[in-house]
């Protein structure tokens, strides 16, 4: 139902830009506009009350034009041509939920819509080529999963910079889904994050006798290899191609005296070659190696452990069809990422001759995790834009925001899978 002052103040600013956009709107989002538009002219359209959304420069308008839907939009916060004041959680839920509501999909570019904004674009002056790519946003090149550009993409994310992760993350570094075992609210995210890496320990066995050969794949900054060899001792080696997170490791290898216990190398997984490991642990990297690449991955796993070894997997799953989470995270945060339903990933472990010995859903530990890195990043937001800069603290809100409503949707799930090597 239409607010009676949202029909007078539409009607008084009917040539007005915000007007205008909303006119052309109507149709694709089924019904009244779900949020409280306002241009940079100052006109506004839409029901008060509703989360606004500030359409703050034309250009917002041209990247839309050229890349409409997720992309554009991406594309126009990050740079703050679209701004939405408030919680972008609420915004961002609310529109989701009115997407659902109204049974919406993705709107074709028909002809009559073409000609509409192309109309629009130019009264505005704003038609023209497209616009360049924010600086934020990924520029890798090369074939897909190469060395070269597997290197580049997790550059792109990975080696962003040690101090700004540490803005965001636990005092353990630990960047994947942590263990949430109490509601208590001095439980915190570094409790949290302490008793999955015990749990991932204890689910390989690291607890039945000190001195085992432990290889940590994807080790990120050494939360696991570290805790394994400090409460546990392990023998570790943690495999990164991330020249920060090697860099981060080794000093605090060094600060711990743990030299003689963990050794951390620049090394692609697809190199590793020194086992029998005794164990083996992979945490959310599994996701990075590409589907035509998945089977070397979990060969390269089965080849390093002894038989009866256990090896657990932590990673993300989805359905549908964005494997690689859709076009914003795949522009901005992980390039060339590829997710499936958790029951495929279990498939290919076995086929890799691995035995099934478990599979822990924690989904809504992952809510909780992210949550927790948000609260962070907001308490540390002027720190952050003093580091990185705006346009990439936006894409950090808009990721953390995105992808916590993502898991408390169940548009996506992670999950610890456990599997041992025959002794056959």
């Amino acid at each position: 139902m239409t607010h009676p002052e949202t029909t007078r103040q539409t009607a008084s600013i009917d040539q007005d830009i915000a007007g205008k956009i909303a006119r052309i709107l109507d149709p694709i989002v089924g019904g009244e506009l779900p949020v409280h538009l306002r241009a940079w002219d100052g006109s506004t359209a839409g029901p008060v009350g509703q989360p606004e959304v500030q359409i703050n420069s034309a250009n917002a308008l041209r990247r839309l034009l050229w890349s409409p839907g997720e992309l554009g939009a991406a594309q126009a916060y990050v740079t703050g041509e679209i701004d939405v004041p408030g919680s972008l959680d609420d915004a961002l839920t609310h529109l989701w939920n009115v997407v659902a509501s109204r049974d919406l999909t993705m709107p074709k570019l028909t002809p009559s819509l073409v000609l509409q904004l192309t109309k629009l674009a130019r009264e505005l002056g704003v038609f023209g080529p497209p616009l360049p790519a924010p600086a934020s946003q990924a520029k890798i090149k090369g074939r897909l999963h190469s060395l070269l550009r597997d290197r580049d993409a997790i550059s792109h994310h990975y080696d962003l910079s040690n101090s700004f992760y540490q803005l965001i993350l636990d005092d353990h570094m630990a960047y994947s889904c942590g263990y949430w075992l109490s509601d208590d609210p001095d439980y915190t995210l570094e409790d949290a994050q302490r008793d999955k890496l015990d749990q991932v320990c204890r689910k390989i066995g690291l607890d039945t006798m000190p001195g085992q050969r432990f290889l940590d794949v994807g080790c990120g900054w050494g939360s696991l290899s570290l805790f394994a060899a400090e409460h546990f001792g392990a023998l570790v080696t943690g495999v990164t191609i991330s020249k920060e997170q090697k860099a981060f490791i080794d000093q605090r290898i060094a600060e711990r005296g743990l030299q003689d216990r963990v050794e951390i190398r620049l090394q692609d997984y697809r190199d590793v070659n020194d086992g029998p490991y005794d164990a083996v642990a992979s945490l959310e990297m599994g996701e990075h190696v590409g589907q035509e690449n998945y089977g070397t991955y979990t060969a390269t796993l089965f080849r390093n452990v002894r038989p009866g070894g256990k090896v657990l997997i932590q990673q993300m799953s989805r359905h549908g069809k964005n494997p690689g989470g859709g076009p914003f995270i795949e522009s901005f945060i992980a390039p060339d990422m590829h997710m499936r339903p958790v029951g495929d990933t279990v498939n290919l472990i076995e086929n890799a001759g691995f035995e099934i010995r478990g599979v822990e859903a924690m989904r809504e530990h992952y809510v909780r995790t992210i949550d927790a890195w948000h609260d962070r990043f907001e308490t540390n937001w002027d720190q952050a834009v003093g580091m990185m800069g705006e346009e990439v603290a936006r894409v950090w809100r808009l990721y953390l925001v995105g992808a916590s409503m993502t898991f408390r949707d169940g548009r996506m799930g992670v999950d610890q899978i456990l599997s041992q090597k025959p002794l056959g």
